[in-house]
């Protein structure tokens, strides 16, 4: 047995723990049907699909010669169990339900009774994709549960903007992953546990594997202490230099302070002591224009460049707007704070709050050229239903300030808001479309927060 030398695994194996002899790669379950693909066995070419309702007695079978089947004429709404064997060698035994999901195509899917990550996660987390050069679209996702240990992401990836999807490979460590370009390489900026280290790594060959990762930041990894916490947003250029956001905190200890990370783009971004971050910034309920309460600080910031003359300041205005909350304030919803960027190695300043719809979850600001506005994907609030993820709304602003919905994309607020979510969406502007990875919670989800699906789509003509 050899040392390691690579970030990327296919599969990842932790030592000691059944992942099966056939790797069931992807689940992607529909209306009444069940598609699956695994990893070949070398040598081998004729495989068995076998399926049952959850706890039955008979087991069906489905031969078939190739990596990838969809099991069809299923009862809905239901859960199966479902494992593949060629000759003596075996899968797992997955968990799948089967019905219809919101949104265009399931990338991936995981039951949240299913432990075949259970030495990371049991939901899936973090949706983050991008556009290669070559037109492919590569996706990830990690594996989350609360108190777990939160250090495994899925790539994917899509030779037909979208339609179908392939397993690439796995990173591990890696959370709270976001896949980026720059000069035509693909990168992984990611944490490598909750509150773990700052981590950067690169593929050379367009997302099938993944070169050791570099840390730039050491954090901590436990829940109790403060360390590295980030979301999947978007790696923003701006006047040569490359930005992204982050925070230094944790939730238990009741705080996070928001900062900045920024490199020049000629530098090379595997080289940590090319990178430059902002001090931690608390939040300060003192700076005018805040709430006054007990706040775990503001997170999930995304940068974005202001409109001209905001603030009362010539030119444009590089800006870090993030989620906040406070707790027990009325109303508790509908604000977002934009933090300044001073300089690459000078704190963060308060710029002030904006009314934001959306600000109970991550969420994405991007500039369109094409019609002068911003536009966000947001779980969007108001003051009937103030809380929840239920509800996926495109909005609009022509100046960050004063935001107006576009469209509904999903409203199911006739269903509990415990138990159904659409979330830390990501999304790009192509043309006319929007398309996006949610994370979705639905049909059996443990819960709104904990999601079972990751679901690609597009907005067709999204600015009218």
């Amino acid at each position: 047995m050899r040392g390691i030398n690579t970030w990327s695994f296919r599969p990842y194996k932790p030592f000691l723990f059944d992942t099966g002899d056939i790797y069931v790669s992807r689940l992607y379950p529909g209306e009444r049907n069940i598609g699956l693909d695994w990893l070949p066995i070398e040598g081998e070419k004729d495989y068995t699909v076998h399926y049952r309702l959850r706890g039955g007695e008979k087991w069906q079978t489905m031969p078939v010669e190739r990596c990838s089947c969809v099991i069809s004429g299923l009862e809905d709404n239901v859960d199966y169990e479902i494992y593949v064997s060629s000759g003596e060698k075996k899968s797992r035994v997955r968990l799948a339900r089967t019905g219809a999901v919101p949104g265009d195509v399931v990338v991936n899917y995981l039951h949240p009774e299913d432990e075949t990550y259970s030495f990371s996660g049991r939901y899936l987390c973090s949706p983050s994709f991008v556009r290669l050069s070559s037109g492919a679209i590569v996706a990830s996702m990690d594996l989350y549960a609360g108190k777990e240990p939160q250090q495994l992401s899925l790539v994917y990836r899509s030779e037909d903007n979208g339609k179908t999807w392939e397993y690439m490979c796995e990173l591990y460590p890696c959370f709270w992953g976001k896949l980026f370009t720059h000069k035509d390489k693909l990168y992984m900026l990611s944490a490598s546990t909750e509150y773990g280290d700052l981590l950067i790594g690169c593929s050379e060959d367009e997302g099938r594997s993944f070169s050791m990762p570099t840390v730039l930041l050491r954090g901590t990894s436990g829940f109790k202490h403060k360390g590295i916490h980030k979301n999947p947003q978007p790696v923003f250029h701006h006047e040569g230099r490359l930005w992204c956001t982050l925070e230094w905190g944790s939730w238990t200890s009741g705080a996070h302070a928001a900062m900045c990370m920024s490199i020049d783009a000629e530098d090379d971004l595997l080289k940590a002591e090319n990178w430059h971050f902002t001090p931690p910034v608390p939040y300060d309920e003192t700076w005018p224009g805040t709430a006054k309460g007990k706040s775990p600080g503001c997170i999930e910031g995304c940068m974005v460049l202001s409109p001209e003359g905001f603030g009362g300041r010539e030119g444009r205005t590089l800006l870090n707007i993030m989620r906040y909350h406070i707790e027990n304030c009325t109303p508790s919803f509908g604000l977002a704070l934009a933090m300044r960027v001073e300089g690459i190695d000078e704190p963060l300043q308060y710029e002030r709050t904006i009314p934001f719809p959306g600000n109970h979850s991550k969420f994405m600001i991007k500039y369109d050229e094409a019609s002068g506005r911003y536009y966000s994907l947001v779980s969007y609030l108001t003051e009937e239903h103030p809380e929840g993820r239920n509800h996926l709304a495109l909005i609009s602003s022509p100046d960050l300030i004063n935001w107006e919905k576009v469209r509904d994309v999903f409203d199911f607020r006739h269903l509990p808001a415990s138990e159904v979510g659409f979330q830390y969406v990501d999304f790009e502007i192509e043309g006319d479309k929007i398309l996006y990875l949610s994370r979705t919670a639905w049909n059996g989800a443990h819960n709104f927060h904990d999601a079972n699906y990751s679901v690609f789509g597009c907005i067709e003509d999204f600015r009218k």
